[in-house]
């Protein structure tokens, strides 16, 4: 067992680099699980310079100065938040408070479809439609409990949010006016001798500028076609639904598939079973198709050679280790491991020699 290890390590770990680049990993895994939620503003301020930074580095193609572009690009940013702030979220909470107050009327009218279910459809018993109907009465009942709880909780997370609204901006302008120096103070602690996770971070560096600038213009497209679509059709909660739409993305394969459950719920109670039901429904899965075989082959470059099953289990694993983040960066994170085992140098193992007797 021991002699296994100890050629296991060998093999592995032989290399100094390998060495490095595992402490470089250990130790951001580390500090992200332990302190994410400190550096939240962080984190997002990272991601938001990260998908500016192609835009200044445009700019600076063009032979603007680096800071002047940076200045531009951060009144562009700035701009689009207070259109966010003021224009976008206040809809949507209107949109998510009446939700939620006719959330009680949508479950009662459920519960009155159900026990007519017997009715119409005799293998189905009516203690089976009472059960049901029991845990819709519960659902009614723990609703408006949870209104109460979301409106109490809400306080704190309005004062977090305005402290958020303040350093966020500012953190994003730091890092894309200082990225340079940053840069090299975090270099500075890192062994000269660093080529492969130089190598790695150079290909990650490719494959994630592509995939988070590729998914925020999808969310936005996606979003503001879907809410386009619905307004059209006269949908009630269009800017809540479409949100959701834009916001399922992220999760490939899952997302799509999971609201597609909110849109139904709906327009059925909207319109009812009909036309115009059918019609929700129809435009919606054109926009998932037009999304998945049009938009996505034209934003992102960059193919993830990684198979569903992979995808599915990253979402589902960095998603519980760090909630919207880690569904956000589940691809970019799963393709990273996918890189380092893929440069990870070993040692061949020696050749054995049979000898024929």
């Amino acid at each position: 067992m021991l002699e296994t290890l100890n050629s296991w390590y060998k093999k592995y770990f032989s290399d100094p680099q390998a060495v490095v680049l595992t402490l470089i990993l250990v130790v951001g895994f580390t500090v992200v699980l332990t302190m994410g939620k400190m550096l939240t503003p962080v984190l997002a301020a990272v991601v938001i310079a990260y998908l500016l930074e192609g835009i200044v580095r445009k700019l600076e193609q063009r032979e603007v100065p680096s800071l002047t572009a940076v200045i531009l690009v951060f009144i562009a940013f700035f701009i689009f938040v207070l259109f966010l702030v003021f224009g976008v979220v206040p809809l949507l909470s209107v949109q998510v408070t009446g939700f939620i107050k006719e959330l009680p009327q949508v479950l009662s009218v459920a519960r009155e479809t159900l026990m007519q279910l017997p009715e119409h459809y005799g293998y189905i018993s009516e203690k089976q439609v009472q059960d049901m109907a029991d845990t819709l009465d519960r659902e009614i009942a723990s609703s408006g409990q949870q209104i109460l709880t979301v409106s109490l909780a809400s306080i704190p997370g309005l004062i977090t949010l305005l402290v958020y609204l303040i350093l966020v901006p500012l953190l994003v302008f730091f890092f894309l006016k200082d990225k340079a120096l940053i840069l090299s103070w975090f270099s500075s602690f890192l062994p000269q001798d660093r080529s492969l996770a130089s190598r790695v971070w150079h290909d990650m560096d490719l494959q994630l500028g592509n995939y988070v600038r590729g998914k925020f213009w999808e969310i936005l497209i996606v979003g503001s076609v879907t809410y386009v679509a619905f307004a059209i059709l006269d949908l009630k909660y269009a800017i809540l639904l479409a949100a959701l739409v834009g916001v399922s993305v992220l999760v490939p394969y899952i997302g799509a598939a999971v609201v597609t459950v909110p849109v139904a719920i709906v327009a059925y109670f909207q319109f009812g079973w009909g036309t115009d039901f059918a019609i929700v429904l129809i435009v919606y899965g054109i926009i998932q198709a037009l999304d998945g075989n049009v938009l996505v082959p034209l934003l992102f470059s960059e193919v993830v050679n990684l198979h569903p099953i992979a995808i599915i289990v990253s979402v589902l694993v960095f998603g519980g280790l760090w909630g919207f983040w880690g569904v956000f960066f589940a691809i970019p994170l799963a393709t990273l491991v996918n890189a380092v085992l893929h440069a990870w140098p070993r040692t061949p193992e020696p050749a054995t020699t049979t000898e024929e007797s």
